[in-house]
Formats: structure tokens, C-alpha cells, sequence
């Protein structure tokens, strides 16, 4: 670029500031009904506010202290304190404080601060506290909490707690996961938890009947629980934490009995081969017909590992047996405690687990 080229360039720039900057106005409040009757009239995109009132819609550059709006509200550059609107609230560039609506929240950059939204929240990052009624979307990282109703996504990373009541998205993890159905996530440092199924590509503390983790493990296989009941198992997990579901039958009632079983269990590892492998778990007996009944399980179950991909297990449970009338009573001869009353049969008793795994 010659020397003449960037003396013009250099003008230009120096008169679009001075003409943007001319511009720039400020206002101690601005009331309005919806834009342009307000008064600041057409030229309301332009000022900066302390304190904005609109019935309907509002605009500004940027607000300084509060902005509330009947229907929306729309702010160029930034708003700094508490921002309401009965509709939506959108923001160019970054809230600071506090962003509420009863629909939607769109923030173009940074949150430093709180939005909350009836339906949708949108912002670049967030720190501090993202909450809607049904999801929220976050383009970069967030340190705080990011909490919806149903779904949150983070394209980059979340430091702190990311919770939906049905499924959480995120890029990596440093804190917790919470969902009622599924979380997925690349790297995760600390705790996933969900209904039914977590997904990472490294996650040491999943908890959840179903994980699928990229440097974790999953394995199929056969357990008899007290050696009458046979189950098929899948277990899958990370280092640390993992779950498992099985699908089986019962045959020491009067009737075939169908089981079914959910639950989680944690790895201590003694040596390279050895670990013992904690669990606890529910399942339910039925023949769908008149015969239900549920067992909830504490199993302790040394473990040993033969070649790569065989693990043999066996030890220890204390079971408690809960159905209606007396189903159930017939599980065990041996109860240390059982108890009959209202129609409900209860009982406790000792049992073991054995069985093999295959790692897949």
C-alpha cells in the first residue's frame, strides 16, 4: 500500500469515528410507546439510555442502568443492568446483569451475568447463569450454570453445571452434566448423570444404565444372581463409574418368571488383572400375568480379568424384596428379616452373583 493509500485510508477511518461519534447521544430516560414515538424519536438507535420505558417495543444503542418493554426491546451495542421485556430482549453485542423475557433472549457476544427466557435463550458466551423454560444455546464457553427445560447446547466448553430435563450438548466438560435422558459431551473432567444414556469421548464418572465412552469400556454378558435367576447384562462405563441393564428369567417360583434389571456400579482397582466391582441395582420379576415383585441389589463381586477381553466375577449381595400380597416371598428360604402387612410382602435377605464378562 503507497504512502498516498494510507494517508486516505487513515481520513476516511478518522471521519467515519468523528461522524459515528457525533452520532452517539445520551439520555437520562427514554419513554416510548413503540418505535419511533418515544421520545427520542427516530433517532432513538443512536442514544445511549440510564433508564428506558417502552409500552410496546423499544431501541437504543445501549442501555446503562434498566430497560423494560412491554412487547421487546433491541439494543445495538451493549446493555448493562436489568433488562425486561414481556415477548424478547436482543442485545448486538454483550449483556451485563440481568436479561429476562417471557419468550426469547438473544445476545450476539458475552453474558456476564443472568438470562432467563419462558422458551429460548441465545448467546455468544455466558458467565453466570443461562436458564430457559425450554432451551438454551450457547456459541462459545460457559462458566456458570446452563439450565433448560428440555435442551442445552454449548458449541465450546461448559466449566460448571450444564442441566436439562431432557438432553445436554457440549464440546467439554468441567463440572457436572445432569439430564433426564441423555448427555453427550467430547472431554469431560468431573461427573455426567442422566436418565438413560451418556455419550463422551473420555468420562471417568458416568453414571447413568447405559454408557457409551470413547475410552471407556463396554462389555456383554452372562450373571446368575443367587442361582436362580439368569440374566444377559451389557455393562459400559468409564474408569471409574459405570452401568448396566440385563434381560433374563427366574426359575425358582412356582411360575417362569421374565426379569428385567437397571443399574450402576464403580471399579476398584487391586492389580493389573484384579478389581472388585461394585454394584447396585433393581430389577423386576413379573410373568405378566398376577406375579410382580421388585428386588433392589448391593453386590460386591471380585473380578478377574483373563487374557484381554475375558473377566470372571463372583461374591456377595444383600437383597430387599418388595410386591404386593405375598409375590415375592418365594425368592429366597432364608430371609434375616421379612415382613407382611397391608397387602405388601417385604424382606431381606443374603445372595450372590457370579458370572463372566466379554469386553467388546
Amino acid at each position: 500500500m503507497t504512502t498516498s493509500l494510507r494517508t486516505v485510508v487513515a481520513i476516511l477511518l478518522t471521519i467515519g469515528s468523528i461522524t459515528a461519534q457525533a452520532q452517539q447521544k445520551f439520555s437520562a430516560a427514554h419513554i416510548g410507546f413503540v418505535y419511533p414515538i418515544s421520545t427520542n424519536g427516530k433517532l432513538a438507535r443512536y442514544y445511549t439510555n440510564a433508564f428506558s420505558l417502552h409500552a410496546i417495543a423499544g431501541m437504543s444503542y445501549a442501555e446503562k442502568s434498566f430497560c423494560a418493554s412491554g412487547i421487546s426491546s433491541y439494543v445495538f451495542n451493549n446493555a448493562d443492568g436489568i433488562m425486561l421485556a414481556g415477548f424478547s430482549n436482543h442485545v448486538r453485542n454483550e449483556m451485563n446483569g440481568v436479561q429476562a423475557a417471557g419468550f426469547m433472549n438473544t445476545v450476539r457476544n458475552h453474558v456476564r451475568g443472568v438470562q432467563a427466557a419462558g422458551f429460548l435463550n441465545i448467546a455468544g458466551s455466558i458467565n453466570g447463569v443461562q436458564a430457559a423454560g425450554f432451551a438454551n444455546l450457547a456459541f462459545d464457553s460457559i462458566k456458570g450454570i446452563q439450565a433448560a427445560g428440555f435442551l442445552n447446547i454449548c458449541i465450546a466448553g461448559v466449566d460448571g453445571l450444564q442441566g436439562a430435563g431432557f438432553m445436554n450438548i457440549a464440546t467439554d466438560i468441567e463440572g457436572m452434566q445432569v439430564a433426564g435422558f441423555i448427555n453427550t459431551a467430547g472431554k469431560v473432567k468431573g461427573v455426567q448423570i442422566a436418565g438413560f444414556i451418556n455419550i463422551a469421548d473420555s468420562s471417568d464418572y458416568p453414571i447413568a444404565p447405559v454408557n457409551i465412552i470413547g475410552n471407556g469400556q463396554k462389555s456383554l454378558g452372562i450373571t446368575t444372581y443367587d442361582g436362580f435367576t439368569h440374566m444377559a447384562t451389557f455393562r459400559s462405563g468409564g474408569r471409574v463409574m459405570y452401568g448396566l441393564v440385563g434381560a433374563g428369567f427366574h426359575n425358582y417360583a412356582r411360575t417362569l418368571l421374565y426379569a428385567a434389571e437397571a443399574g450402576l456400579g464403580a471399579h476398584l482397582r487391586i492389580t493389573k488383572k484384579l478389581r472388585v466391582n461394585i454394584e447396585g441395582s433393581s430389577t423386576s420379576y413379573t410373568d405378566f400375568t398376577d406375579e410382580v415383585y421388585l428386588k433392589s441389589s448391593l453386590r460386591i463381586m471380585p473380578a478377574y480379568n483373563i487374557g484381554n477381553r475375558l473377566e470372571v466375577f463372583a461374591g456377595p449381595a444383600i437383597n430387599h424384596v418388595h410386591g404386593e400380597d405375598y409375590n415375592g416371598s418365594e425368592i429366597s428360604r432364608n430371609y434375616l428379616w421379612s415382613h407382611h402387612e397391608w397387602g405388601y410382602f417385604n424382606g431381606i435377605y443374603l445372595g450372590f452373583a457370579a458370572g463372566m464378562h466379554f469386553h467388546l
